[in-house]
């Protein structure tokens, strides 16, 4: 299969390429910088120059591929506030990979996230197929609706699916949550995590996430809602002993309402519970996380190299 990719250089991106290399498929791949065309060149890939605002570029590049997996995302404005903004961007997106794969019963894959989806509950992906499903925050509302708009394109014979990401798809490189977290550590001399600390996230490890990226471009029927979920529920009280344990730092609760000063952007997730379960994704792909758990992947050392490392 010729695919077309966004995001092909980014965290999860860069591995589902050589996911797909390896089971025989071609992969052309969206960059904006010198710097992601060099990486995708070097990682085998077929460049195409442009941005997330080139939808004509989209269109096209869609049109000449046998499907398209779609994994970026404004993360830059969004963290900084406009995650409207960010939201509108994909939705176009979204509108126009729609439009170029109507009518051919090709695939089309994107991104979403399970954080926000059922708080305090276990979250499976029957969770969330409604627009007025109530979330808690802004970012999951948009997510939501972006991905409410790629299921319905199956009325329009796209085979389409939709890949929720738990917030910590960790690995060795991980710049997202967890290494946030350890550079707040590190930074405050304490390994904290909010009141009880006993809230979950869910976790998958890159690899596996990647692997299931391909199955849903393979076989993942119209329509679909998958969990790339290996573990339902990590307590980050959890997270925050193996932290303190590697940095040699005292490990305390952070109360709720200084949340936002201690963790800065993070302390608006960090105290939510939300563990999701990808039963029915397991069912339906047969994919079988393989990967370490998020506590072994923490106690294997790579999220704690000096900040010299360019790591933290």
């Amino acid at each position: 299969m010729r695919v077309f990719m966004t995001g092909a250089s980014g965290w999860i991106g860069s591995a589902v390429v050589p996911e797909l290399i390896g089971a025989g498929h071609q992969v052309v791949g969206l960059a904006r910088s010198d710097a992601s065309a060099a990486a995708l060149n070097a990682a085998g890939v077929e460049v195409v120059r442009g941005s997330l605002d080139d939808l004509d570029g989209l269109r096209s590049a869609a049109a000449a591929s046998d499907g398209v997996i779609h994994l970026a995302f404004k993360h830059d404005i969004a963290f900084t506030g406009d995650f409207q903004g960010a939201g509108a961007a994909d939705r176009l997106a979204i509108d126009t990979f729609g439009e170029a794969l109507a009518g051919t019963d090709r695939p089309f894959v994107i991104a979403s996230g399970t954080l926000g989806l059922a708080p305090g509950q276990v979250a499976t992906e029957r969770d969330g197929q409604r627009s007025d499903w109530p979330v808690p925050f802004e970012g999951a509302r948009v997510r939501l609706a972006n991905a409410l708009t790629t299921v319905a394109l199956a009325s329009r014979n796209v085979r389409s699916s939709v890949v929720r990401f738990p917030p910590t798809v960790h690995g060795d490189g991980d710049h997202g949550f967890m290494a946030a977290l350890v550079g707040t550590a590190r930074g405050k001399g304490v390994s904290g995590y909010v009141g009880d600390g006993a809230n979950r996230w869910p976790a998958v490890h890159r690899l596996d996430a990647a692997h299931l990226v391909r199955l849903a471009l393979e076989k993942a029927p119209a329509g679909s809602t998958l969990h790339a979920v290996a573990e339902e529920g990590v307590p980050i009280r959890a997270v925050a002993e193996v932290i303190g344990r590697r940095l040699d730092l005292p490990v305390a609760s952070v109360p709720a309402e200084d949340a936002g000063e201690h963790f800065t952007w993070l302390g608006g997730f960090l105290g939510l519970d939300g563990p999701a379960s990808s039963v029915l994704t397991r069912e339906l792909l047969g994919w079988q996380p393989t990967g370490p758990g998020l506590l072994e992947d923490l106690d294997k050392g790579h999220y704690f190299r000096a900040p010299s490392d360019g790591t933290v």
